[in-house]
């Protein structure tokens, strides 16, 4: 059986927070905590405990850039891999996101049969 791993999913569009949720959950086995904003996200972390954090990339108040800022501004979620799961996922912005720190982006819209894998895959080669 693959590893749990636990995923911390942060999205603001309610109907892709719910798609990815089953896709990573129930298609993928992985442990996930969603969050609307950015903010809610780096409070909201340390307690979860994820070994992978996905952001996107556009959100109200704090956006996905501002997020990984903030989360690497913490020592206890410093070293967690990110990857941005992003509608804006052409060659030079992909580089921009890993120049951030970002370990990979992820395209939108996403394959719910595939997601999973694709989350595990970038968590593996970060760990």
């Amino acid at each position: 059986m693959a590893e749990l791993v636990r995923v911390m999913y942060v999205e603001d569009d309610p109907d892709i927070r719910t798609v990815a949720k089953l896709a990573l959950e129930a298609v993928g086995g992985l442990v996930v905590e969603l969050c609307e904003r950015g903010d809610h996200a780096v409070a909201q972390a340390e307690a979860f405990g994820p070994q992978m954090i996905l952001l996107d990339v556009m959100m109200p108040g704090m956006d996905g850039p501002a997020t990984l800022r903030a989360i690497r501004e913490r020592p206890e979620l410093r070293d967690i891999p990110v990857a941005f799961l992003t509608a804006k996922a052409q060659a030079h912005e992909i580089e921009h996101f890993k120049s951030l720190g970002a370990v990979g982006v992820l395209a939108k819209p996403f394959d719910p049969m595939t997601l999973a894998q694709q989350v595990r895959a970038l968590w593996q080669q970060a760990v």
